[in-house]
């Protein structure tokens, strides 16, 4: 949900912009701080920052993206196997050059998107390649055997873009071109495709693969930190990325990865996780969609809801509750609207502790404010894990 000040907001960020008292008093009185969630030299994915903070250092843990959303669909890898994320996107191809049009086709339905890839399976599939269908545009591809010298990049990094240089490089790979020439023509004549052109929408018209890895060899973070607990999303990675941490991942009827997600849902199923556990992560892909799309009122929106549907029953659920408690406000990376991909910039981060802090924030919470308080306050975490520790052990003064 981070930004940089935008003109349409009068020189505001949308989280300046966004009406959220009740972080903003979590703010005031609690700590703001700043957080390096991607290491240098590492792509500042939602693998690599969320990783980080869960207090998993990515030089130690992190192997690719696919493979964490394996873990989530029940997908076993095998050693002389390779997972890659499989898009669904729409794309442009004329006179002989192809452009990104939607990395997610038009955030295609997840019943839409599991006939094209089962499709796609069917008459593409071999003892090599096998696709798996999982949530809207997000699916799975294992490839046995030998992994293929690849350049892979992230489908909503290049949005209106460019991407043939790319695309060519896949069809170097023999089993390669024949996969994506046959989807292609498979996703042409589909009547899912056909019904959504006609209804005005974007058709999946290809596949992209990215983010190829190994399976990752995890300590749970009970192992690691004597905790445990649920982690709450609609995406596969974050889900992954909880099984892989020996976290619950409950499934939330309704979540769907953006703006129409089941906020109550979520909410509900982060309480029930806090009866039995330490810990509740609840996970909110909609600012990151709204960034990559390029759409303010969504993100805008995105960063109220979070507020009022999220933040503030959890909030005064805990409250009423009588324990004390620690909550985190924060992104895992930043995903501007003029650039429409993530940034590496450190994220500011809201730290509360109920009990109270020695060196409370007394700022709204805002990119600028972080800043402004940890000039005051120096706290610039060098990585995810430093502030996890500082998280799991208190900040009561």
């Amino acid at each position: 949900m981070g930004d940089e000040p935008i003109d349409a907001l009068g020189g505001k960020t949308p989280i300046e912009a966004a009406s959220i008292p009740v972080i903003d008093r979590l703010a005031r009185e609690g700590e703001q701080l700043l957080v390096h969630t991607v290491p240098v030299g590492y792509p500042p994915g939602s693998d690599v920052a969320n990783l980080s903070l869960l207090g998993y250092e990515p030089d130690k843990y992190y192997t690719g993206r696919a493979p964490l959303e394996a873990a989530s669909m029940g997908v076993e890898i095998g050693r002389d196997e390779l997972a890659f994320r499989c898009n669904l996107v729409t794309v442009e191809r004329r006179g002989g050059r192809m452009t990104m049009l939607d990395y997610s086709a038009g955030h295609i339905t997840t019943e839409e998107s599991t006939a094209l890839i089962e499709a796609i399976q069917e008459c593409c599939g071999t003892e090599r390649l096998h696709l798996y269908p999982g949530i809207s545009y997000r699916h799975l591809m294992i490839l046995k055997g030998d992994p293929p010298q690849l350049n892979t990049v992230p489908p909503h990094d290049y949005m209106d873009k460019d991407v043939t240089g790319f695309y060519n490089e896949y069809l170097q790979v023999d089993y390669f071109k024949n996969l994506l020439e046959k989807a292609t023509s498979v996703l042409a004549e589909h009547p899912v495709n056909r019904e959504r052109i006609a209804r005005g929408k974007n058709p999946a018209n290809g596949i992209w693969l990215w983010g190829e890895g190994k399976s990752p060899a995890m300590e749970t973070m009970t192992e690691r930190f004597g905790i445990g607990g649920s982690l709450i999303s609609a995406v596969d990675l974050l889900k992954g990325l909880g099984i892989c941490a020996g976290l619950a991942v409950p499934e939330v009827e309704g979540a769907t990865g953006y703006i129409d997600t089941n906020y109550e849902g979520k909410v509900e199923a982060a309480l029930q996780a806090l009866e039995t556990g330490d810990l509740a992560i609840v996970h909110l892909e909609g600012p990151d969609e709204a960034g990559h799309q390029g759409i303010l009122e969504d993100k805008v929106q995105a960063i109220r809801d979070l507020d009022s549907r999220v933040v503030a029953p959890i909030v005064a659920s805990l409250e009423q509750s009588g324990e004390d408690f620690r909550l985190v406000v924060t992104m895992d990376h930043y995903t501007p609207l003029a650039m429409r991909t993530h940034v590496d910039w450190p994220v500011p981060m809201v730290l509360y502790d109920s009990r109270g802090v020695s060196r409370p924030s007394g700022l709204s919470y805002s990119e600028a404010n972080a800043k402004a308080a940890v000039m005051k306050n120096g706290l610039e975490l060098a990585s995810g894990a430093e502030f996890f520790n500082r998280f799991i052990c208190g900040t009561q003064g």
